[in-house]
């Protein structure tokens, strides 16, 4: 499986997204490259910031109304249920599933950001939010695009 590597196509020309999202890649390929002394801490930095940009994500959808919010979000929740579960079972001395997900994880997050992600950064801009601010400079659109 070709490992996920940063690159234009997966720019969604929104930088709060584009910096969190060439973050993750970053932080999943130290994963990939990780020996086992390491891997479980690359692992744990990669999850946190997952949340982190997961929940930022989930904010910006609740603050503009953003009518696929639900299965986004879902989405959202039922990846860092499964990267919890690879650091428990890293934790308990099961690198090899850690490895195993870090080999799927690229593949679903390139599809994530070029349909949800995508969609969410074109409604963001739709409504004039700025996630820098929280400022909605477009609220009218909001009605129109729920």
């Amino acid at each position: 499986m070709t490992r996920l590597q940063w690159s234009e196509a997966l720019s969604l020309d929104m930088t709060a997204m584009d910096e969190g999202h060439q973050t993750f890649v970053e932080l999943l390929d130290l994963a990939h490259e990780a020996n086992d002394d390491r891997l479980l801490e690359h692992w744990r930095s990669l999850f946190t910031h997952t949340a982190r940009i997961f929940e930022r994500e989930d904010r910006w959808m609740q603050n503009t109304q953003f009518s696929s919010q639900q299965i986004h979000s879902t989405q959202h929740k039922v990846v860092l249920q499964v990267m919890h579960e690879g650091l428990t079972a890293g934790e308990s001395g099961d690198l090899a599933t850690i490895r195993k997900m870090a080999a799927e994880l690229g593949q679903w997050f390139a599809n994530h950001s070029q349909s949800m992600d995508a969609a969410l950064a074109m409604h963001l801009r739709k409504t004039g939010y700025d996630p820098a601010t929280g400022v909605l400079s477009l609220p009218d659109d909001i009605a129109l695009s729920a």
